[in-house]
């Protein structure tokens, strides 16, 4: 038996410049947070996070609870934990099954001022928070509900150890943005119901660029800790660039250039294949009509068409998924097809995340 992730969620820091979502801070609170486990053991462990902090973050009590009961969340043995400024903690393991698929429900006391919360911004899941000490109680009062996780970046499960990992790395196509909040229909989750065997992780972060920080720190950065840190992984899957050719039209700066974003997919390839990894690469998916000023540029468009036929073309990775012809408006190739679009024109809804799934030919994700 080996653990390994059954569940991971790719944090932000509160402090960055470029902000999709309102960062917060917890004092005397519980947050109570729903996971989605794309795999399950009979024992699993939570990993928690202060990476961002800048004070230390007191956790009073916290339990974890599935549909085969609820246990108390230990660490060392104590059921207090105070998490210094930029480090992380990995609870105890508990006795408590979960199946592939299933939800995990984990609640947090924070009894002192946790200053603004290391947090995943756009998971397409809300959490629930409510004054004072609830995390054994079946519902909490009065709570209040915001799209966010805190404080969380994983769950390891006890699994076989021929148990075959896959992690989803990018941005906000993966994530989830657009599909319906709490439906568990990102993407990511619908390709795990595709699956016969292993399933895939989610470190997807809405805004997140390839060569530049912000939103999160950018994918060159992050890949040894949000991919190469996870135990039996086998495959990589990336949808990444979108943000690198969009975001900078938000303040007047030029996009990324092909050639630059064609050196570091090149330069992701040649480190997941150190690891002995088959990595799989999307083309970017469309953007044009995006409802956020300066996203949709000319020049931003035409660099994404430069890059996706460079990406359909070269031997640079193991396999392509080809998401930019899975979703386009055949009529307008650069726009999302209007079926599939969220109403932004720049996310998928439901039906785009099955198509964006749909788009993995299985046979080169042999887990």
């Amino acid at each position: 038996m080996i653990w390994t992730a059954g569940f991971r969620t790719a944090v932000i820091s509160p402090y960055e410049q470029v902000k999709l979502s309102e960062p917060r801070g917890f004092a005397d609170q519980t947050v109570r947070q729903v996971l989605h486990l794309a795999g399950g053991g009979e024992r699993l462990r939570v990993h928690l996070t202060n990476r961002y902090g800048r004070t230390p973050l007191t956790i009073g009590a916290a339990t974890v609870a599935t549909e085969h009961g609820q246990a108390n969340l230990t660490f060392d043995g104590s059921e207090k934990l105070t998490i210094p400024p930029g480090a992380e903690a990995v609870g105890d393991p508990t006795d408590l099954p979960i199946d592939p698929g299933a939800d995990l429900i984990l609640s947090l006391y924070l009894p002192e001022e946790t200053g603004l919360a290391t947090y995943s911004h756009k998971p397409a899941e809300n959490a629930h928070i409510a004054t004072g000490n609830h995390v054994t109680s079946p519902a909490l009062p009065q709570a209040e509900q915001v799209e966010a996780r805190f404080y969380v970046s994983g769950v390891d499960v006890l699994a076989p150890d021929d148990t075959a990992i896959a992690v989803a790395f990018g941005d906000s196509w993966f994530e989830g943005v657009g599909s319906t909040i709490g439906a568990n229909n990102r993407s990511v989750d619908v390709l795990n119901r595709r699956l016969k065997r292993g399933w895939v992780v989610n470190q997807g972060i809405a805004g997140n660029r390839l060569l530049r920080d912000e939103v999160g720190e950018h994918a060159l950065a992050r890949f040894d800790r949000d991919v190469l840190s996870i135990p039996g992984l086998t495959h990589v899957l990336v949808h990444i660039g979108m943000n690198d050719l969009g975001l900078p039209g938000m303040s007047g700066e030029p996009p990324a250039s092909s050639a630059d974003l064609i050196e570091g997919f090149k330069t992701l390839a040649h480190r997941a294949h150190q690891a002995d990894l088959t990595i799989l690469a999307a083309t970017i998916g469309p953007f044009a009509g995006a409802i956020y000023p300066g996203i949709s540029t000319p020049e931003g468009l035409a660099a994404r068409r430069e890059v996706n036929d460079w990406i359909r073309t070269t031997d640079t990775f193991d396999a392509v998924f080809d998401v930019a012809r899975a979703v386009e408006n055949p009529e307008a190739p650069d726009y999302i097809h209007p079926d599939l679009d969220s109403g932004d024109g720049m996310h998928l809804n439901d039906k785009g995340a099955q198509a964006m799934a749909n788009a993995v030919d299985l046979e080169t994700l042999a887990l």
